[in-house]
């Protein structure tokens, strides 16, 4: 760091994405990607919104609000568009955090989670997984602050029944309960029909897994029209153009043809349930999964020796050092050739292992 670099940013471990490398051909199964590309129709309509790239971007993204809010059964005044998820899950951490109103989240989630608090100067309460590594959801009631869950979990591929969800909200009626619903599409309940109910949810979503927009950066946040507000209170003393014109049409053609992507889930789903079979008659152990991605452990080999012989062959996938969850790696669902080609190489491993 230079010498002129904040002292309040002194200690502030950043968050470490998925490696993206140039320099070699790889199969890329490390940051949960949908392996399968965007209708021809969203590259036509960002071209065409590229005529007008001197003009500023809509900051109300009238169009694409109304195109989500028919989809999603909500009121544009409950929707704000954001650039990736990740942004609208900071304006959270602005918005309804502060010395006096920590942030509760699990030990095992997100990695920006607390990289959101820290930046924020939030302080924060990790809270353990139980041994399976799944969520006592008794374990959010009554809570100080505002509460952050991923539904479905990650790394874990975890998901909580909206029923369960409902139970914590019924115990914060006070406080603001986050719903980080990256991944909701491969199998797991949303909790958007909630918002009705309850004026202190607020969930997040993004384009980027179920509908092949992770280029793109396009999120959203789904609430209470007066939360919406506060967050746009944030949004417009930081960036007011901050979902740029082209991603803007992008996700209106997405959505207009999103039965494509609809079927691209099932598919991964459909995969995914292959490849967890076919991974389990290797040994392997692993979660239940309702996201894009396997969480999955061997008993003979540890999860940092894994990956790194499967990036000898030409495969990433994702390890992360954390004690509790050392022994498992994330493996994304590709292709099903992919996945073949996963399955194979792992084989391989463990017979020379062995």
């Amino acid at each position: 760091m230079s010498r002129f670099f904040s002292d309040k940013y002194k200690d502030l471990e950043p968050y470490t994405p998925g490696e993206q490398p140039r320099e070699q051909k790889y199969i890329k199964l490390n940051t949960n990607e949908n392996p399968y590309p965007p209708l021809p129709e969203v590259a036509e309509a960002v071209r065409k919104a590229s005529d007008k790239l001197y003009l500023y971007s809509d900051t109300e993204c009238v169009e694409l609000r109304k195109t989500l809010a028919e989809r999603l059964n909500v009121s544009p005044d409950e929707l704000l568009m954001t650039n990736g998820s990740d942004e609208i899950l900071n304006f959270a951490f602005m918005a309804f955090c502060d010395k006096h109103t920590p942030a509760y989240f699990a030990d095992i989630t997100y990695g920006f989670y607390p990289v959101f608090a820290d930046i924020n100067q939030v302080p924060y309460e990790e809270i353990p997984l139980k041994e399976d590594l799944t969520i006592d959801i008794s374990d959010y009631f009554q809570k100080a602050g505002t509460i952050f869950i991923a539904n479905p979990n990650a790394p874990t591929a975890i998901a909580l029944r909206r029923s369960e969800i409902e139970e914590i909200l019924k115990q914060n009626l006070y406080n603001v309960v986050v719903v980080d619903e990256a991944y909701v599409d491969f199998g797991a309940e949303s909790c958007v029909p909630l918002i009705k109910e309850y004026d202190n949810l607020l969930v997040t979503q993004t384009f980027s897994k179920s509908r092949s927009m992770a280029g793109a950066r396009l999120g959203m946040g789904i609430g209470n029209p007066e939360l919406i507000r506060d967050l746009n209170a944030i949004k417009y003393s930081i960036n007011p153009y901050n979902v740029n014109s082209l991603t803007s049409a992008a996700g209106v053609a997405s959505l207009k043809l999103d039965e494509y992507n609809m079927k691209n889930c099932e598919i991964i789903m459909e995969t995914r349930s292959r490849s967890e079979r076919a991974l389990r008659e290797l040994g392997f152990e692993m979660t239940t999964s309702q996201t894009n991605f396997l969480f999955a452990r061997h008993p003979d080999i540890s999860g940092e020796d894994l990956y790194l012989e499967l990036k000898k062959k030409g495969i990433l996938i994702r390890h992360f050092s954390k004690e509790r969850i050392k022994d498992y790696n994330r493996i994304t669902v590709g292709t099903p050739e992919q996945m073949e080609k996963l399955t194979a190489a792992i084989k391989q491993i463990l017979e020379e292992k062995a």
